[in-house]
């Protein structure tokens, strides 16, 4: 599986921006928590933007965190931006503005979880760790276990699995990212493109005939008319704001009043909004 798979990664990855030769370990970070839940298409210029503004972890930590969620723009889950700006901040008081290379630093730092450290200590300082993320645990269930999907949460037996197929510690960076490149853009969870996989003639669930007795496709979440629409909505307000935004100005934007009480008293608690006078609200300044 190896060589099949770093050849075809070799010939056919795609070109972004946070893996090019000259990427920083804090653009790894930020693209890692960019890319949580959000398609690369959406993400990259957002990325583009950011290092270019906040090329460091310093300088994002010297801005105010409500700068974060307005450049954050209309990636979805703020709370991301709160969290990165989070991170920031430590990196700068503790690390000295490095971005820690120890897995133990860098879940230690605000937002990273485990997958998210071991991304970066793999992507960024060259690691020999597996990472577990959509992609690869799909990759891993059909080629090896011969099923659609894998189980809904990681389970003890794939991490034993990811584990035993890293490569030696020169080529398993790049294994990591080859698998997820695969799982991204050939072993698909819906249309799967069996025929471009450089893996095919091993992989357990082709062999299988295509077995489907393991549960559909993971289904996205709804959208309309959810608070999480109804939070959009006021942050994009809030977003695009200069100053203070009056109380009827986000009424305006979601005429339920209930639910659009309970998204901005969410936004509240999140701490992604900040009420002034009980009829001015802003991004947080902190």
């Amino acid at each position: 599986m190896h060589d099949a798979v770093l050849s075809w990664y070799a010939a056919h990855a795609r070109d972004l921006p946070w893996r090019a030769h000259d990427r920083t370990p804090w653009g790894v970070l930020v693209s890692e928590v960019m890319l949580q839940q959000t398609p690369v298409t959406r993400v990259e210029p957002v990325w583009r933007e950011w290092m270019a503004r906040w090329p460091r972890p310093a300088d994002l930590a010297a801005t105010e965190s409500g700068e974060a969620i307005r450049a954050w723009g209309r990636l979805g889950y703020p709370r991301r931006a709160l969290r990165l700006h989070g991170a920031a901040r430590v990196i700068t008081e503790r690390h000295g503005g490095a971005v820690p290379a120890e897995y133990d630093d860098l879940i230690a730092l605000p937002g990273v979880g485990e997958y998210t450290a071991a991304a970066v200590s793999v992507f960024a300082f060259g690691a020999r760790r597996s990472v577990l993320d959509t992609n690869v645990r799909r990759v891993l269930a059909r080629t090896v276990t011969g099923t659609r999907y894998p189980p809904t949460a990681p389970t003890a037996a794939e991490r034993r699995l990811a584990d035993d197929l890293l490569p030696d510690e020169a080529e398993a960076p790049a294994w990591s990212v080859a698998v997820m490149e695969l799982g991204a853009v050939v072993c698909t969870a819906r249309s799967p493109r069996c025929t471009q996989c450089p893996i095919a003639s091993s992989c357990a669930w082709r062999r299988a005939g295509h077995p489907d007795d393991d549960g559909p496709p993971r289904r996205g979440q709804p959208w309309t008319g959810t608070d999480r629409q109804a939070r959009g909505r006021l942050m994009a307000v809030l977003r695009e704001a200069h100053g203070p935004v009056p109380k009827d100005q986000l009424d305006a934007v979601w005429s339920h009043a209930m639910q659009r009480e309970r998204a901005l008293d969410g936004l509240v608690a999140d701490g992604l909004v900040e009420p002034l006078d009980g009829q001015h609200y802003r991004l947080p300044r902190a």
